[in-house]
């Protein structure tokens, strides 16, 4: 089995119901790899369009809505460059406390 097929077994696994048994690490490589396979298949719905659904964006994301871009780079998936996305993979109980960034609610779920 390699990784990535190991991955989605225990993403399967914790979307039934075992949640929290899952280290906060793993958490975080399984929402990038799945992130990663969804931006494969087209752009990534753009932050403009995210925000005005209503759903939240980290300050960075927030800031980058604020610049004048085209779409393409409105759809850019600004966690691939986050240094909370390396943090959020790589340390346990990594130092992310802002709001609306996935990797944050990974390690501060109580959030």
């Amino acid at each position: 089995m390699d990784t990535e097929d190991l991955l989605e077994q225990i993403a399967d696994e914790n979307a039934r119901g075992g949640g929290d048994r899952a280290p906060a690490r793993l958490k975080a490589r399984i929402y990038s790899t799945l992130i990663n396979r969804l931006a494969e298949t087209g752009p990534l719905l753009g932050l403009a369009a995210t925000r005005t659904g209503g759903a939240g964006v980290c300050v960075f994301e927030h800031a980058w809505t604020t610049l004048p871009l085209s779409e393409r780079l409105d759809a850019v998936n600004l966690c691939r460059v986050c240094h909370a996305r390396i943090l959020g993979e790589r340390v346990n109980r990594a130092p992310i406390f802002w709001p609306h960034c996935p990797y944050a609610a990974f390690h501060h779920p109580k959030r």
